[in-house]
């Protein structure tokens, strides 16, 4: 009997939690979670983390299960998620997993790609620009040498920018090459469903989400993490704006509106990542989750 993993992949705010829990239920199974940020138990507003009623509706795994303090990777996930599809899998034939993260989606669907070693000098000197001139300055550096690269990794996160830009530099070749090595073999086949709607419309939702964290604390949550604002794992949409705010050099509505527009941008970038996948399935955002499910029973 194959086994299955439903990947539900989609840009923020399109509802992607929603179908996650309709499916579990319908096919008696667990979801697990491959949203980078959703993993730390301090983040848990900003972050969208699914609410208390949506948790008990559907048993999740990798949910605020790591601190910001913790040293986590992609790496690591790819090997703890394959683990627990291991162990889901003994028990049920279906999983779904659901997250808008795409790197940690394709290493658990495909496995991560190789990248050759490189002079470690090239990167320290990246640290030094950065510094020095600024993450813009990195930006344009990687529109130039891999605009494939520029239009769909986090371009906001200094760490993931310069490793980019060290792989081009380095090897004289193009980030993105790399991002094409044979698939590992994976012990289940995947279905991949994709979640969309007009472009009108996801900036409408996202909007609503911002409004609904600002309601629901996401100042607060903020404001707590301040000490810790350096982290890596707080690099991110949401709370960077925030912390403009706190330290005084932004207005609260500025703040507030970068949210949105930085998140708007984020959208933009996972489906761009997302439609590289020809295997994904896309749906509208409002399709009747019994379409959904006979294709997946169609194509089990």
């Amino acid at each position: 009997m194959t086994k299955l993993l439903i990947s539900i992949v989609g840009p923020t705010a399109i509802g992607k939690t929603a179908l996650s829990i309709k499916l579990a239920n319908h096919f008696n199974t667990e979801i697990i979670s491959a949203d980078s940020r959703q993993f730390f138990k301090e983040m848990a507003i900003g972050t969208a983390v699914p609410f208390d009623d949506e948790l008990d509706a559907a048993q999740h795994h990798f949910i605020q299960n790591k601190s910001i303090l913790d040293n986590y990777n992609v790496g690591d996930f790819e090997r703890d998620a394959i683990a627990k599809l291991k162990e889901l899998h003994q028990k049920h034939k279906t999983v779904i997993m659901v997250g808008g993260s795409g790197l940690y989606v394709k290493a658990v669907t495909k496995g991560l790609d190789y990248f050759p070693e490189v002079d470690a000098s090239i990167r320290e000197n990246l640290n030094l620009q950065l510094e020095e001139k600024g993450l813009p300055h990195l930006q344009d550096q990687l529109k130039t040498l891999d605009t494939e690269a520029y239009n769909t990794i986090a371009i906001d996160n200094p760490k993931r920018v310069i490793r980019a830009l060290e792989i081009c530099l380095g090897t004289d070749k193009p980030y993105s090459s790399f991002l094409t090595n044979p698939e590992k073999n994976r012990a289940f086949k995947t279905i991949s469903i994709g979640l969309n709607a007009e472009r009108n419309i996801i900036y409408d939702r996202i909007n609503q989400r911002v409004d609904l964290m600002i309601k629901n604390g996401l100042l607060d949550e903020v404001k707590s993490l301040l000490p810790h604002k350096e982290l890596n794992a707080l690099n991110t949409v949401g709370y960077k704006e925030l912390f403009n705010y706190f330290e005084g050099d932004w207005t609260l509505d500025l703040a507030v509106s970068e949210i949105k527009k930085n998140t708007r941008r984020f959208a933009k970038r996972q489906l761009t990542w997302f439609r590289k996948d020809e295997n994904t399935k896309w749906f509208d955002y409002k399709t009747n989750v019994s379409e959904i499910i006979d294709y997946i029973v169609a194509n089990s």
